[in-house]
This record gives structure tokens, C-alpha cells and sequence, in this order.
């Protein structure tokens, strides 16, 4: 029985290193999608809290003309501000009449670079908020 037992793990010597070479590129590349996907979570997140943000700074300006400009300077520092991977925020507003009661909808487009070899260098994330023009002030034309 001593005999055997030797015999049987001669026979399996180095099988812990062949597995270990041709599951090691499996396992790298499974973390580098993962970190791929975590970047993109974390720009999608980023992308909803910048479009909130222009949407609200959006809905407090007192004209259709700033309106714009305020948010697209909201957009920009609340991606600033977070440290997102997300760059070259572009914003689209849509102003609905722009009166007390109406609703100013922003929405916030940008891109992200995954950095993963082998997958696409980066994608567009899109969001969009929305935000109610306050009744109770006035509104110049």
C-alpha cells in the first residue's frame, strides 16, 4: 500500500502549477472587468448627481438665457467636485416655457475610459433630471 501511494502522487507532481499557469490569466482578466465595471458604476452615479444638480441650478436662474449657462457650470463642477471618471460633460436643456410651475429637464452626457485592454476604450453615459421651476417668485423674460 506504501508503494501506491507513492506511485499515484508522483504521477501528480506539478499539476497544482499547471493549474495554477492556466487559471492565472482567467482570474486577471476577470478583475480587470471588474474594475471596468466599477469604474462605469461609479460614472453612472456621477452622471445622475451632475444632471440633479443642473437641473436645480438650471431652475433657479431668473431668465431662459442663464438658464443654460448656470447648467452647464453646475454640471461641470459637480463632476469636478467628485473626482469622476466621467470627462467632457455635454448638457442638453429643455426648458418647457420656463415660467413659475414649469419644469426644466437637463440632461448630461460624458465619457468614460475604462482602461481595460481589450474591451472598448471608454463609453457614454447619459442622465437625465428634472426640477420644477418655483411657484412663488417671479421670472424675468
Amino acid at each position: 500500500m506504501n508503494r501506491s501511494a507513492s506511485l499515484r502522487t508522483g504521477r501528480e507532481r506539478g499539476s497544482a502549477t499547471t493549474e495554477l499557469v492556466l487559471v492565472t490569466p482567467l482570474l486577471l482578466l476577470l478583475m480587470l472587468v471588474a474594475v471596468a465595471l466599477g469604474k462605469l458604476a461609479g460614472a453612472r452615479l456621477d452622471a445622475d448627481e451632475a444632471a440633479h444638480q443642473a437641473a436645480r441650478a438650471a431652475s433657479l436662474t431668473r431668465n431662459a438665457a442663464a438658464a443654460g449657462a448656470a447648467a452647464e457650470q453646475a454640471a461641470v463642477l459637480s463632476l469636478a467636485g467628485a473626482g469622476s471618471s466621467c470627462t467632457s460633460p455635454r448638457t442638453t436643456l429643455a426648458l418647457g416655457g420656463f415660467s413659475p410651475g414649469g419644469v426644466v429637464r437637463v440632461t448630461v452626457t460624458c465619457r468614460v475610459a475604462l482602461g481595460v485592454p481589450g474591451m472598448a476604450s471608454g463609453m457614454d453615459i447619459t442622465a437625465s433630471a428634472a426640477s420644477v421651476v418655483d411657484l412663488y417668485r417671479g421670472v424675468e423674460s
